[in-house]
């Protein structure tokens, strides 16, 4: 296995990417590498500087970096030999398995479309987030960022990836989806959500149990996956870190609310396309690069892909 990690993107690169890849090498097998793609030499300074072996890795030289605040579309064209590009390609060809970076996000969702492209039925692909409920689990929270408008269609779909996903990661038999919605009552919402209702009732492809409300979110007692757009789902996923801050400078400490650390999980994939993709935060440390390269192997490792190509053809 071949995990590709941008060790160019986010706040802190280089020196927080390869600080947390080296602290995955530790938790990988020997069949198990990271590929760092970026400036070799800066990268070879910080492994030196952490008495970290070259050997541990393969580092694929990178002479141009697209930044956090550029353009995604004009610029992943433009800079062929940047860290996101380069490693694009890579995954394109399938000479890593898979591809990781905290870096710009509107680019990481540029290449994904321009290369990999969505799995052939998918109508849009959608972004996952992990939202924390009791007993140490987690909810999953789809779309949250792709899509702020979206038709029944995709939403019935979103039902299928996160059904698909909940079993091969979560390890949950039989997932429980439910329909983010203003009330329970299946004629609650608005003509999106009445309409998606509609065609998650009485479905055969996943196990939907209504209509769920905000404040079921932070609870299993009713769902494991909840579905909605991507502008509700974004909304939902940065109020739920703003809480976390919030608590964090009150000084509370409580393991629950510790688990909205997003360091905890290290990023979210993209569900619907055609090899593993993940994203992580743009201010991301060493852990939660550590974190996003382990989550990139838990979804190279279940063949998620794989198993949502079966799904869709």
């Amino acid at each position: 296995m071949k995990i590709g990690v941008d060790a160019m993107g986010g706040d802190y690169a280089p020196d927080a990417i390869v600080k947390g890849a080296i602290e995955a090498q530790k938790q990988l097998l020997p069949s198990e590498r990271i590929v760092l793609f970026g400036d070799k030499e800066k990268i070879l300074q910080i492994l030196s500087s952490e008495s970290a072996s070259e050997s541990d890795f393969d580092i694929v030289h990178c002479s141009e970096v697209i930044g956090m605040g550029e353009n995604p579309a004009k610029t992943f064209g433009k800079k062929t030999d940047s860290s996101i590009t380069v490693g694009f390609s890579w995954l394109a060809q399938k000479k890593i398995d898979g591809f990781a970076s905290a870096g710009n996000t509107g680019a990481m969702l540029v290449g994904t479309m321009y290369t990999i492209k969505s799995v052939s039925g998918i109508i849009r692909p959608a972004i996952a987030s992990y939202i924390p409920v009791a007993d140490g689990k987690f909810n999953l929270l789809l779309d949250v960022g792709i899509n702020p408008d979206c038709r029944p269609d995709v939403l019935y779909q979103y039902g299928i990836l996160g059904n698909i996903y909940a079993k091969l990661i979560f390890g949950v038999d039989n997932p429980r989806i439910g329909l983010l919605n203003i009330g329970e009552e299946e004629e609650k919402g608005n003509l999106v959500t009445k309409s998606t209702y509609e065609l998650m009732k009485d479905n055969t492809d996943f196990n939907f149990v209504g209509n769920i409300e905000g404040h079921d979110i932070f609870s299993n007692a009713k769902a494991d996956v909840v579905v909605c757009d991507g502008f509700v789902g974004n909304v939902v996923l940065k109020e739920a870190e703003a809480f976390y801050h919030l608590i964090k400078k009150r000084k509370i400490s409580d393991p629950f609310f510790e688990m909205f650390n997003f360091e905890n999980y290290g990023g979210t994939p993209i569900l619907g396309v055609n090899a593993p993709v993940i994203i992580g935060h743009g201010v991301s440390n060493a852990k939660a690069i550590m974190n996003m390269i382990l989550q990139t192997k838990s979804v190279i490792s279940s063949d998620l892909c794989g198993k949502i190509k079966e799904a869709f053809n």
